[in-house]
Formats: C-alpha cells, sequence, structure tokens
C-alpha cells in the first residue's frame, strides 16, 4: 500500500510541473460555466483559430451544439469547415504526418487541456505570446519560454512587445499615492509586456474577454458534465442529511430501553 502512495505522489509530479514551469505569475480567469453566451464565443474562437492545428477529438460537434445551445445548422454552417457530419469528434484537417514536418511534432489535442494545465494558465498562456525574431515562429511566450507556437491571435490582439513603460508602485498590494497631488506615484519598469497601440482589432478589454471565453469552453470540454454533477451531488448531500436524521432516530429509538 505504501509503495501505491509513492508511485502516486511521483505520478502527480508532472501535472504540477506543467502548470508553473516559468514561475510567472498567473492570472485569475474567473471563467463562469453557467453563462452559454460565454462558452459560444470561446467556442467559435476555437474552430476559427484553434482547430487549424489542433483537435478536440474526445467532443463532438452534435454535443458541443446541444449543450452550448447552438442549433445544428447553426453549427454545421458557421463551425465544421473540413465537410464532418454533425456527430463527427471534433477533428482537425491537419495530417500528422505533415504535421510532424512543419513544427517536429504533431501540436497535442485540447480536449484535456484545461484539467492538465489548469484555466489560469491558459489564460496567462494565450495573453503573454510576444514578438520574438529569435524564434522560428517570430514569437515567444513568458509562461511557456521558447514554446514551439506562433501567435495565433495576434490579429485580435496586436503586436505585442517587450519594452519598458511606467508603471504604478504598489505597497501592500495597493499604489502608493503622492502626498501632495495625490497622484499616482510611477516607475519606470522594463521587461513588461506592451501591445503596439493600432495593431489589433480589438481593445485591451475585449482581447481579455475573448481568451477568457475560449478557455471557458476549453473548460467545459474538459468536464462537459461538471454543472450536472455538482446540481447531482447537492441533491445527494441533502438526501442524506434527510436520511441521517431518520437513522439518527431509528439508533435512539433502538438504544432506548439498553442500560
Amino acid at each position: 500500500m505504501k509503495n501505491r502512495l509513492i508511485a502516486l505522489l511521483f505520478a502527480l509530479v508532472p501535472c504540477v510541473a506543467l502548470g508553473a514551469a516559468s514561475g510567472y505569475e498567473l492570472d485569475e480567469a474567473n471563467i463562469d460555466l453557467t453563462d452559454k453566451a460565454s462558452l459560444q464565443d470561446g467556442a467559435r474562437t476555437f474552430v476559427n483559430y484553434c482547430m487549424g492545428c489542433h483537435s478536440a477529438q474526445y467532443q463532438r460537434y452534435e454535443r458541443v451544439a446541444t449543450d452550448l445551445g447552438i442549433p445544428e445548422e447553426l453549427m454545421l454552417e458557421n463551425m465544421v469547415f473540413t465537410g464532418a457530419l454533425i456527430g463527427d469528434h471534433m477533428e482537425n484537417g491537419m495530417r500528422p504526418v505533415d504535421a510532424k514536418v512543419w513544427f517536429g511534432t504533431a501540436p497535442p489535442d485540447l480536449t484535456m487541456v484545461s484539467r492538465v494545465r489548469g484555466e489560469d494558465w491558459l489564460y496567462t498562456y494565450m495573453r503573454t505570446f510576444y514578438e520574438d525574431p529569435t524564434r522560428p515562429l517570430g514569437a515567444n511566450n513568458k509562461v511557456f519560454p521558447n514554446v514551439g507556437m506562433p501567435n495565433v491571435l495576434a490579429e485580435l490582439q496586436g503586436d505585442q512587445v517587450i519594452g519598458c513603460k511606467p508603471m504604478p508602485v504598489l505597497e501592500d498590494g495597493k499604489p502608493v499615492r503622492d502626498t501632495l497631488t495625490g497622484d499616482t506615484v510611477q516607475e519606470e519598469q522594463c521587461d513588461v509586456l506592451t501591445v503596439v497601440p493600432e495593431t489589433g482589432t480589438q481593445s485591451e478589454e475585449e482581447f481579455d474577454e475573448t481568451v477568457r471565453n475560449l478557455v471557458a469552453f476549453l473548460a467545459y470540454s474538459a468536464d462537459p458534465i461538471k454543472l450536472e454533477r455538482h446540481r447531482i451531488g447537492i441533491y445527494v448531500l441533502l438526501y442524506l442529511a434527510f436520511l441521517f436524521i431518520f437513522a439518527y432516530l431509528l439508533k435512539r429509538e433502538y438504544w432506548r430501553d439498553v442500560h
């Protein structure tokens, strides 16, 4: 038994390492799996920007359409680009052989990536690509240094670069203010990610929302019955609590005459 526990602990180590390899501070995704509009937008972003290389082979178009409230005709017209049927798995059109030639290895399937990496990791990762001419694909990443993936959302985000810019001085997590003017005290900080103005089609807030919705869809794909499981779990706990009352009363009745 002891050996099994040790083996299990070692098996979990790689999963932990995946989420904190670079030591970069992660931002909170704050996704809402009950927001179907968010999940629909995330699904649209996934099929338009991610499925060129990645697949979600353990997910079906029909299941996504049903769960997210998307009419099947609309799903086939706007989210299926490979000639697949509504009941098919969400696989991309790239052959693994070609992927290995172009990228050195086939891009991973993303159905379970949220459970492996974590929602905050994905949210921060997709927002921290920056231009790096030394990389084969011209981009690098703060969370996953030297990743072999281009910034597929650069069209939306714009050209993000590393540079210097004034940043608020913080004390106990709060901005420090000038005692005379009341203005926030700032200092020049370098190695900061900055988006070049007028290079993206979305504002910073809009892009953050797009990425948050994408992460929400990936979290849903990794565990489509999470909300249903939680709902059933509440009913089970209520049933057990109700049963406990009768079990206690029955036990007290049985032991009443026992001294």
